[in-house]
């Protein structure tokens, strides 16, 4: 029998796994990585001298800051009766993290925000000090929270579609996984609230359910196929479409997948982000390999390794994952801690958010 908990704790823990992987090469390049590391690249993960632990970057931040709004939204929803994740708690819990990037609050009611709320039981994520260190913040994430004021599909905050929406978007598929086609909306609603253009929303709304199917017990392409089918109703679609079919063709071809992988970009935008997780979760089944192909490219390696992370723990569960690479990590028992909250939270779900 399958193990739901499980699976949402191992996305999250997968996700974190391969942000570290990849926040060691970060920038970069392939040819730089390789002359660093070896002929193979990077291929472990690699402890901060200081804290003796292996580093997540503003990914895993982000992540954990999503996973927190979205308990925070559904109790104040259930509460309220009425409300949306992106406005209800998600935005708020990005202004907190914003805070512990810039120490200021871009809105006037922020220093509220920054106390302890209901869904905080017994601790507050802004309890861990490690969250206050700033780990190569994403410029679209900094400029759109900064502003004071939320991003909306309908009312666009810019035209960023950089890989900030979908590289913190898992949290969402795995709370909304018995709704598919919701955790779409709903993780595009969240990636717009700093991402503006249809690209940096649809691809995480992609993802989305792509995490969702994979917790509802579908393999890794019938997910992606799911979620192609849902990303074709929606305007705007053209460029995530295009980067995930092409994705799915190259994986089955022989060419080395590191020339693969330049065919599909760099990763910096949200489709070739990924596009290039995807790749690398369907070339092998192997989680060990596949996430140490997804972070030896040029470009944004983290973001990679993190979003190809998130789908590899929902597919295979925390068993697939190196065991000493779990020990290793940099806030391994918070990150364990959220998913297990979010699995908790999930079951008593009845979508009275909007």
């Amino acid at each position: 029998m399958r193990n739901i908990k499980d699976l949402f704790i191992a996305s999250l823990l997968g996700g974190a796994i391969g942000d570290a992987l990849g926040y060691t090469v970060e920038f970069m390049t392939l040819d730089k990585i390789k002359s660093k590391f070896g002929e193979h690249g990077i291929t472990g993960l690699k402890s901060d001298k200081v804290t003796g632990r292996a580093l997540i970057s503003d990914d895993t931040q982000m992540t954990l800051f999503t996973a927190d709004g979205m308990i925070w939204a559904y109790q104040r929803c259930s509460e309220r009766g009425i409300g949306s994740f992106a406005g209800s708690g998600i935005y708020q819990s990005y202004l907190r993290w914003y805070y512990t990037q810039t120490e200021k609050t871009p809105t006037d009611d922020g220093k509220f925000w920054l106390e302890s709320q209901p869904h905080e039981e017994r601790n507050s994520i802004l309890d861990y000090k490690e969250l206050f260190s700033k780990r190569a913040p994403g410029h679209s994430c900094l400029m759109a929270l900064g502003s004071g004021k939320m991003g909306t599909v309908k009312q666009p905050i810019n035209n960023s579609k950089g890989c900030g929406g979908v590289m913190r978007i898992a949290p969402v598929g795995l709370f909304l996984h018995r709704e598919p086609e919701y955790a779409f909306r709903t993780g595009a609603e969240v990636a717009a609230i700093t991402h503006g253009h249809p690209t940096g929303y649809l691809a995480a709304g992609a993802l989305a359910v792509i995490i969702a199917e994979l917790i509802n017990g579908k393999s890794v392409i019938e997910s992606i196929m799911i979620a192609i089918d849902v990303l074709k109703t929606h305007k705007g679609c053209e460029e995530t479409l295009n980067a995930i079919e092409k994705a799915i063709e190259l994986t089955k071809g022989d060419e080395d997948p590191q020339r693969a992988i330049q065919k599909l970009g760099e990763g910096w935008i949200a489709e070739e982000a990924l596009a290039i997780a995807l790749y690398c979760a369907l070339k092998t089944s192997t989680v060990k390999e596949a996430l140490i192909m997804s972070v030896n490219h040029d470009g944004d390696s983290d973001s990679t390794g993190a979003i190809c992370g998130n789908i590899l723990g929902a597919a295979y569960g925390i068993a697939a994952l190196p065991k000493e690479w779990i020990n290793n990590l940099e806030l391994k028992d918070l990150i364990t801690d959220m998913g297990s909250k979010l699995f908790d939270m999930s079951n008593q779900v009845d979508f009275c958010c909007s």
